[in-house]
């Protein structure tokens, strides 16, 4: 299996790359390829809605990190989220890469399944609230398929994160995928 994880946080070892790594750890031990796309870490423009990747062949006005993620997340047949929430929300760099999927929207409308995975402070599902709405609504209009949701609840950072089994649940994740 082909698979894609974007993440979201500007942290290069924070909780949500500590979940991160840990689901493609489990996922490569299993036999698939992982490409990880670290968002915040690249020069990414907000989506102008100004139509030239759908009413021209040009493509996206930008040329920019998301000429390097196109052509894996065209391919996947996983896409994996991983963000911090840090107010009600996914991260600002997963929602800037998440928008340019407008480009692709109609190639990206195939058979895919998708995973989030979600780091908090918080100790209730109320702040995540929207992260899980926008991935439920995402995954819906794409027609992909749902397979895991892991949500880090009190675990604002490494040390939280490692007195849980979140990252063994991610691990068991990505290796278990099907």
């Amino acid at each position: 299996m082909k698979i894609v994880m974007i993440t979201g946080s500007p942290h290069r070892h924070g909780t949500s790359a500590l979940l991160a790594d840990a689901f493609i750890q489990g996922a490569q031990e299993a036999g698939h390829t992982v490409f990880r796309f670290d968002a915040a870490f690249q020069e990414l423009h907000p989506c102008r809605a100004c139509e030239r990747c759908h009413n021209t062949d040009k493509g996206c006005i930008y040329k920019d990190g998301m000429e390097e993620l196109n052509p894996h997340l065209l391919e996947a047949d996983l896409v994996a989220f991983a963000s911090p929430i840090y107010y009600y929300d996914w991260s600002a760099q997963l929602k800037l890469a998440i928008d340019r999927f407008y480009a692709n929207s109609t190639a990206l409308r195939t058979p895919k399944k998708a995973v989030l995975l979600l780091t908090m402070e918080d100790d209730t599902m109320e702040s995540a609230a929207g992260a899980v709405l926008s991935f439920q609504g995402m995954t819906n209009y794409l027609g992909w398929e749902r397979v895991g949701v892991i949500s880090a609840l009190s675990c604002g950072d490494l040390a939280a994160m490692e007195r849980t089994d979140y990252p063994q649940q991610a691990y068991e994740l990505g290796k278990n995928l099907r």
